[in-house]
């Protein structure tokens, strides 16, 4: 963060002086302004350029897998891991009961039980558990 500020403080200053230089070359009567907006317009398109080629060329996180297997270990039913799921994206129970037309109460017992096959006290611990073990698709 520090050295894109510093950067970002270094361009700017960079076109101030341009700028100033600019003025006075005008001012002088040495060159004409089509001449300087054409320097300008030069700098801010190699600038841009630049730029462009450092955010595009960044490496893509891979994309996490699932572990079918330690979810069949831990003896989570396919019900309990769409909760798990839902849990994940930070919807409440009644927004969960809602989208998976069932109950709340029953969604309560999902997440009980979720909570003790995965060793968790707080539905957060049970997310950051999931993801620790790869359960999650995200």
């Amino acid at each position: 963060m520090k050295k894109t500020v510093l950067v970002f403080g270094l361009l700017i200053i960079a076109l101030l002086i341009l700028f100033n230089i600019s003025k006075r070359t005008y001012l002088s009567g040495d060159t004409s302004i089509e001449i300087i907006i054409g320097i300008i317009a030069l700098v801010f398109f190699f600038i841009g350029v630049y730029i462009n080629k450092r955010s595009l060329h960044k490496e893509i996180p891979k994309p996490i897998t699932v572990n079918h297997d330690k979810i069949k270990e831990l003896n989570i039913s396919n019900r309990e891991y769409e909760v798990l799921c839902e849990i994940a994206k930070g919807l409440s129970n009644q927004e969960i009961a809602a989208k998976l037309f069932v109950s709340e109460s029953t969604i309560k017992t999902h997440v009980s039980s979720i909570l003790v096959k995965l060793n968790a006290k707080r539905r957060t611990q049970a997310i950051q558990i999931s993801k620790e073990l790869h359960l999650l698709p995200f």
